[in-house]
């Protein structure tokens, strides 16, 4: 399937979850994160939810990071480059949604992308060779290329994988991981 007609079908079945579905498999998949071995690594970037989109409610992964006490990174869009601004996530921290409704660091201290060693990626879809379908603008494969080759990609789904996603680019990062409430993928 093209990454339109998945963008399309994924959306669709995002939007016919509830709020207690969210939760539920939020939790589920944040319980699976803890079985993959990450978690010698210091820089770890993740993305704040948007909540409009009933995208998978990352705080819960926020808190095992900060139990572990690892460092947290958020990122700013900029929507004229299409690139991120990584922040690292500290106690002064001040968040506000952007007029797109994605919750952002307003400032704080920045971190080079180089400098992540671990990378949870928002995506839409994914197939079974590690390949991702986002929202279309290309801010995590803009960001992703910068990152250093031995970081590792972990993409956060809801559903499981499709076989393929036909319209794949070179510029597209694969991802080394997948997961789901169901399972963990390893590519």
């Amino acid at each position: 399937m093209n990454k339109s007609d998945l963008r399309k079908k994924y959306k669709t079945l995002r939007s016919d979850l509830t709020i207690e579905d969210v939760d539920q498999l939020s939790l589920a998949i944040a319980n699976r994160v803890l079985s993959l071995t990450i978690w010698e690594y210091s820089f770890y970037h993740i993305f704040l939810s948007i909540e409009e989109h009933k995208e998978i409610n990352t705080d819960y992964i926020l808190n095992i990071l900060a139990g572990k006490d690892k460092n947290i990174v958020i990122s700013k869009s900029d929507f004229e480059t299409t690139t991120l601004k990584n922040y690292l996530l500290t106690d002064s921290t001040v968040i506000k949604k952007n007029h797109w409704n994605i919750p952002e660091p307003v400032d704080g201290i920045e971190i080079q992308d180089e400098k992540n060693d671990v990378v949870f990626v928002p995506l839409l879809a994914f197939d079974k060779q590690g390949n991702r379908v986002g929202y279309g603008k290309g801010f995590y494969d803009n960001f992703l290329a910068n990152c250093k080759p031995e970081t590792v990609k972990i993409g956060l789904s809801f559903f499981e994988a499709e076989t393929e996603i036909t319209d794949i680019y070179e510029s597209d990062i694969r991802l080394d991981y997948c997961v789901t409430p169901g399972q963990v993928y390893r590519f």
